[in-house]
């Protein structure tokens, strides 16, 4: 009878209304928290409306087939996307192969070490990556180039690549590693038929976000790229770029050419947002599966 009497009133207790204190207090933080959050997105929304109601009447199809000396940007979405292409080839394999390293095949003071510094290296301002750049490859070369900017954001996609690789393989669960192993399986088919496998979409996403945030740095680029108002010859000439020509030409009294940055901030923006929908999408199919 006790502990019957003892349920009832719990039961009474739980449909019992919050104090009036309570549910004005969450009322006041759901209230701050939505207020915050939109506060948070005006200045988003703000940059957004000014680049469209800016750039998008100067949008046109003529301007993806010429170059920026004719007031198009065909010749910087072409030096824009080789540059990526270069850093893609130089720091997704090596990235990757680090983050095995690390996940799979040392768990010493050597793996820390090399953890210790990608970590640092996220932080590194990307002008002083152009730096380097600039002393490693022009100077040697004697020349600004699309290969020197490519060397640039590989260095700065690096570190992305291999710490987002590295949780992606420690998120492969550890009995796949074990049934590997019972059937036969040697560490390296483990590692590369099993839990590479496992974790390639989100290697995939991991890969997507650091070509995202290469795309759109300037500083590297104005060190090692240099820029180019018309098509370049090779990848050791100085090289056209999305945003070095919205860095060039932005102060340009010229009003086709002002324009056409404000345009070209449109172009940019979309490549941007496109590759971050794609990662997005690699994700949710990954869930889904």
């Amino acid at each position: 009878m006790q502990d019957l009497q003892v349920d009832t009133s719990l039961a009474n207790e739980l449909c019992s209304p919050l104090p009036t204190a309570r549910r004005l207090f969450t009322y006041i933080m759901n209230g701050l928290a939505f207020g915050l959050s939109g506060l948070a997105i005006v200045p988003l929304v703000s940059v957004l409306w000014e680049i469209i109601r800016r750039g998008l009447p100067g949008l046109t199809p003529a301007m993806f087939v010429t170059s920026v000396f004719d007031n198009g940007i065909a010749n910087a979405i072409v030096g824009t996307a080789a540059m990526v292409l270069i850093a893609i080839c130089l720091s997704v394999p090596t990235g990757i192969m680090t983050a095995i390293f690390l996940s799979e095949f040392s768990q010493n003071n050597l793996s820390k070490v090399v953890r210790f510094v990608t970590t640092i290296l996220t932080g590194v301002p990307s002008i002083v990556v152009g730096l380097f750049a600039y002393g490693v490859v022009v100077a040697l070369t004697k020349s600004f180039s699309a290969l020197a900017g490519g060397f640039a954001l590989s260095i700065i996609m690096l570190p992305v690549v291999v710490l987002t690789t590295e949780e992606a393989l420690k998120l492969v669960p550890s009995s796949l590693r074990l049934a590997s192993a019972a059937l036969g399986g040697t560490q390296f088919q483990t590692t590369f038929k099993v839990v590479v496998a496992s974790a390639i979409p989100t290697i995939t996403t991991g890969v997507l976000l650091a070509v995202a945030r290469a795309a759109g740095e300037t500083a590297p680029l104005v060190f090692t790229a240099l820029f180019s108002l018309d098509w370049s010859n090779d990848l050791l000439s100085p090289t056209a770029s999305l945003p070095v020509l919205i860095f060039n030409l932005y102060n340009d009294p010229s009003p086709e050419k002002n324009q056409l940055v404000w345009t070209t901030s449109i172009v940019l923006l979309g490549l941007v947002l496109c590759i971050s929908l794609l990662s997005r999408l690699v994700t949710n199919r990954k869930k889904t599966k």
